[in-house]
């Protein structure tokens, strides 16, 4: 399934579309692993092309999006580091410049991953990471020319709570020259996220004195019912929550404070109650209907193996009505037993991000037990050059042995999309090559 379906596939996109023009990715191959009885997950790897040699001179990375619900294939790939933006346009910040890419649809029944039936989808992180073993198992026992090459895990939203559970798991079981993981604006701790955007948003004006009442006690409400081990009623005091922050913003945007989301705006959605509000904020925005149709036609024509009856993007709703009882529990634990075993964590989060605003990561963080974390908070970050604006700062960032934060400037949740040169700078300097 390799150069030559991948070289039909590009043909017919560029019949498809004859004003794509451009660099295509030297090297890719995609197929699906059965994970579990009725459980079916979908992949897609780029091999590297980036200037510096082989692709076994660099690191693989596999993308995790978050949701849960959001494509890897699709999102990350289109709309954030992949070689082709949603346009089929090349784009200049892919990160194939500096690693092989693997994208996962996870959990099964995203993207173009599926499940026989709702019952097969995965319930918390703990099912997530279980799947993702037995795809890893297979990926490695396949692509037998990446067992040297460091694999680094890079996450976002969502996907970093995935992404933590998963590296721990890949510390005690599998062949493969595991290298770190990259927790981007994760939710690491729901409760810390939420209990700072009052804060967050009257320290930008974007909340008064009123809202900022409104708010704070709606947020301590979901605090009561998570310390109440109450994880369910806390999901839906935390919509009620993102629901008077709308109210008391003009609908500001929780993925960048700085845009508008026009069709974000909207009172009262169809379905079953606030898991309806909740996914039309969390998973609508990661299925853009130009995305959909790319998805959906010529990209499905291109890979030529997902089934008639799947649709990218068709099961989305359900995997996250499936993670209800899943959404607030934190994972600071699992990050603090990365740390104890030597795993390299780093955390990454854009300064514009409402949802899981830099707060709230800080406050996770200070509640580590790493011994090394009062080293880390005592010391000073080093500011970066941002590498599309020569002399002007794009972040900062600090290390101490195997513990890193960057702090991401003028960029939102998805910080590829909003600061890609940032980003793949970042890359770089994560997987040790600048």
């Amino acid at each position: 399934m390799e150069r030559l379906k991948i070289a039909t596939g590009l043909l017919l996109v560029l019949l498809i579309d004859p004003a794509f023009l451009g660099p295509l990715p030297a090297k890719e191959s995609w197929g699906y692993v059965d994970v579990r009885e009725g459980a079916h997950m979908f992949w897609w790897l780029y091999y590297a092309d980036g200037s510096s040699g082989s692709y076994k001179d660099l690191p693989l990375v596999m993308w995790l999006q978050g949701g849960p619900g959001g494509s890897g294939c699709g999102f990350g790939n289109f709309e954030e580091i992949g070689p082709l933006d949603r346009d089929l346009a090349p784009r200049n910040t892919t990160w194939i410049q500096a690693a092989s890419v693997l994208f996962v649809d996870n959990p099964v029944g995203t993207g173009y991953s599926y499940t026989d039936t709702e019952d097969a989808l995965t319930k918390d992180v703990a099912m997530v990471a279980a799947d993702m073993m037995v795809l890893l198992k297979n990926f490695f026992a396949t692509k037998t020319e990446f067992h040297s090459v460091p694999f680094y895990i890079f996450s976002e939203s969502y996907g970093g709570k995935m992404a933590a559970a998963i590296a721990l798991e890949l510390t005690k079981d599998i062949k493969c020259n595991f290298a770190g993981v990259a927790l981007g604006d994760s939710w690491i701790s729901p409760l810390d996220s939420v209990l700072t955007w009052g804060p967050y948003l009257y320290s930008t004006s974007l909340l008064d004195d009123y809202g900022l009442g409104e708010v704070t006690r709606a947020a301590k409400a979901v605090e009561q019912a998570v310390n109440e081990g109450r994880l369910e009623r806390a999901t839906e005091l935390w919509s009620v929550t993102e629901s008077v922050v709308e109210q008391n913003t003009n609908w500001v945007n929780f993925y960048n404070i700085l845009t508008q989301d026009p069709d974000g705006r909207v009172k009262q959605v169809a379905g079953d109650g606030y898991l309806a509000s909740l996914r039309h904020r969390h998973v609508r925005p990661l299925h853009r209907q130009s995305l959909g149709e790319l998805m959906n036609g010529p990209i499905r024509k291109k890979l030529g193996v997902i089934p008639q009856n799947v649709t990218w993007g068709g099961q989305a709703n359900a995997v996250f009505t499936s993670m209800e009882g899943d959404f607030m529990k934190p994972v600071v634990d699992i990050v603090d037993q990365l740390l104890a075993a030597g795993v390299n964590v780093t955390v990454y989060n854009g300064q514009l991000d409402l949802i899981v605003d830099t707060m709230g990561q800080e406050l996770w963080v200070k509640k580590l037990k790493w011994p090394g974390l009062p080293h880390f908070t005592q010391q000073q970050w080093t500011a970066l050059d941002d590498p599309a604006s020569p002399g002007q700062t794009g972040a900062f960032y600090k290390v101490h042995k195997n513990f890193a934060f960057y702090w991401i400037l003028k960029a939102g949740h998805m910080i590829p999309s909003d600061q890609g040169a940032m980003a793949l700078k970042m890359l770089r300097m994560v997987t040790q090559q600048e």
